[in-house]
C-alpha cells in the first residue's frame, strides 16, 4: 500500500472516530457540556501521557512555545464546548459541518498570525464557504436552533485558530503528542472546578458513553497524526469530511435525524469548496491553480 493510500486510510478512520466521538457525547444525554468535555479530554489526556511515557517526547523547552501552547489550549478548549453544546442541540450532521469550518477560518487566521497571504480564488472559496455555513445556521433570528447554529460556527472558529497554533508550534519543533497532552491536560484543569462545584449526578451508562467518547476521541487525534505522517495534508485533507456523512449516517440510525434542504446545499457548497482547495493545492487544477498561485 502506497504511503497516500494509508495516509487516506488513517485520515477516514480520523473522521470516523469523530463522528462516534459526537454520538457518544448526544447519548449520553442531559449533562452540562462542560462535564462532557471534562471526560472527553481526560481520557485523551491518558492517551497521550501514555505516548509520552513511552516515547519520550516531552516539552522541547524552546522560548516562547508555551504562549502558543497556552493560546491552543485556551481556543481548543473553547472550540469542543462550542461544537459539544452544538451536538446536543442540533442535527449530528448540522453540528460536523460546523465544526468543518476551522480550515477556512484557518487561512483567515493564517493571514493575520503566519503573513500567509491568501490569493483572490481561495478568499473566494472561504467566502463561498461561509456563506455554505450560513444555510446551515440559517440567521433570521426564529428557531430554536439559531443558538445553538450560531455556537457550532463559533466552535469552528475556534478549532480554526487551535489548529493555526498547531501548525506554529509543528514549525517551532513541538511534538504532537506533547501538544496533545498539553491540551487535554489544561481542558481538565479548566473545567474541573466546575464539576467540584455543579457536578450533574451520571448513571453508570451516562459515564460509559463518555469515556467510550474520549476513547473515540483519542482514537481520532492519533489517526490524524498518523495520516499526516504519510502524506501532506494538501493532499488528503478533504477526506476529512467524510465525518459529515459517517454523522448523518449515525443522526439517521440512531436519533431519526434528517437534515433540512436548506442544510444540506449548505453542506455541498462547503464540500465543494473544499474539493475545489484540495484540487488547488495538489496542482490539478492545471492553469487555473497556476493563474491563482502566479498573483
Amino acid at each position: 500500500m502506497k504511503q497516500r493510500q494509508k495516509g487516506i486510510l488513517c485520515i477516514l478512520m480520523a473522521a470516523f472516530c469523530f463522528a462516534l466521538m459526537n454520538t457518544f457525547v448526544r447519548l449520553s444525554g442531559d449533562l452540562p457540556s462542560v462535564q462532557k468535555s471534562f471526560f472527553r479530554n481526560l481520557v485523551a489526556a491518558a492517551f497521550a501521557g501514555s505516548i509520552l511515557i513511552k516515547n519520550k517526547a516531552w516539552y522541547s523547552g524552546k522560548k516562547g512555545n508555551m504562549k502558543y501552547l497556552l493560546c491552543r489550549a485556551v481556543f481548543g478548549t473553547a472550540g469542543i464546548l462550542c461544537n459539544f453544546y452544538a451536538v446536543d442541540h442540533l442535527v449530528l450532521a448540522d453540528a460536523s459541518m460546523l465544526n468543518k469550518m476551522s480550515p477556512f477560518f484557518a487561512i483567515i487566521f493564517s493571514l493575520f498570525l503566519l503573513k500567509e497571504k491568501p490569493n483572490k480564488l481561495q478568499v473566494g472559496a472561504v467566502i463561498l464557504a461561509f456563506a455554505g455555513s450560513l444555510m446551515i445556521v440559517k440567521p433570521t433570528g426564529t428557531g430554536m436552533s439559531f443558538l445553538p447554529a450560531l455556537i457550532g460556527l463559533a466552535g469552528g472558529m475556534a478549532a480554526g485558530l487551535a489548529y493555526t497554533m498547531v501548525r506554529v508550534l509543528g514549525g517551532r519543533g513541538e511534538k504532537g503528542p506533547f501538544i496533545v497532552f498539553f491540551f487535554s491536560c489544561f481542558s481538565c484543569l479548566v473545567t474541573l472546578p466546575y464539576l467540584l462545584f455543579f457536578y450533574h449526578p451520571m448513571s453508570h451508562m451516562q459515564l460509559l458513553y463518555l469515556l467510550l467518547a474520549g476513547a473515540a476521541a483519542a482514537g481520532g487525534q492519533f489517526s490524524i497524526t498518523a495520516a499526516y505522517c504519510f502524506a501532506p495534508a494538501k493532499e488528503i485533507s478533504v477526506y476529512d469530511y467524510s465525518q459529515v456523512i459517517f454523522s448523518a449516517v449515525l443522526g439517521f440510525i440512531l436519533f431519526s435525524q434528517v437534515p433540512d434542504v436548506l442544510s444540506i446545499l449548505g453542506y455541498l457548497i462547503i464540500c465543494a469548496m473544499a474539493v475545489w482547495m484540495y484540487l488547488y493545492n495538489t496542482g490539478k487544477l492545471g492553469n487555473a491553480g497556476a493563474m491563482g498561485r502566479s498573483r
